[in-house]
């Protein structure tokens, strides 16, 4: 059975568990793929800001090493790097021939399909200038409406599941409302549950980026 690795590129253990459990719900009912979840070694528990996203690179790197170079090495199809600023993507494609998909690119991807203008809705105000690199860097600006942000500390909103859930509904609003967004992406890994629950709330698609992500791995790997 083939191996498609999710790299959490935080510590918190709780967060690789939830994503995992998401990416197996796209992955393992039509393909039988089995999906690990893969916690770096070392690094903050949350990536909340951009010099903590670059830091997590060199962990996200020795994380997958680990796994490549371990007993189960040769099972790996894909790597999923599970942060919305995608840390180590590029520098994992230079190191290795399997497909190695990052979260944001796949839900921008997914989101912009078909000419769609697409908002983010996320928690993180000190990763809004590096959400706004990325989309440019992949090249969607000119669909790219923009990030909402939603109120408060995004660690205590990470341990309050519903208040989460309830202010990232209110970003995608903005989003919608005022930015005039034809789909919103769930702007993080850890942010894969309240994306669930908002995806048939609102009028246009609310793209997760942990299914996205998922569907992007059985793409390349077809």
């Amino acid at each position: 059975m083939a191996l498609v690795a999710l790299i959490n590129p935080n510590t918190d253990e709780a967060t690789t568990r939830m994503m995992a459990a998401i990416a197996r719900r796209t992955l393992c009912p039509r393909d039988g793929h089995e999906v690990r979840g893969v916690t770096v070694a070392a690094g903050p528990p949350m990536l909340v800001d951009e010099e903590l996203l670059r830091a997590s690179v060199p962990h996200v790197l020795d994380a997958a090493d680990r796994l490549l170079g371990g007993a189960d090495g040769a099972r790996v199809a894909a790597v999923v790097v599970g942060a919305f600023g995608d840390p180590g993507v590029e520098e994992l494609r230079a190191r290795t021939s399997v497909p190695v998909v990052g979260i944001a690119e796949a839900a921008l991807r997914a989101a912009g399909a078909g000419g769609r203008r697409f908002g983010i809705a996320t928690t993180t105000p000190g990763l809004a200038a590096a959400i706004d690199a990325r989309a440019a860097r992949l090249g969607w600006s000119h669909q790219y409406t923009g990030v909402r942000l939603t109120t408060g500390d995004p660690r205590r909103l990470a341990a309050d599941p519903a208040a989460m859930t309830d202010r990232l509904a209110e970003a995608v609003d903005l989003c919608v409302r005022r930015d005039r967004a034809e789909a919103v992406v769930i702007g993080g890994g850890p942010l894969g549950e309240a994306a669930e629950a908002l995806r048939h709330r609102f009028p246009v698609p609310v793209v997760g980026p942990i299914p996205a992500a998922a569907g992007e791995v059985l793409r390349l790997l077809r």
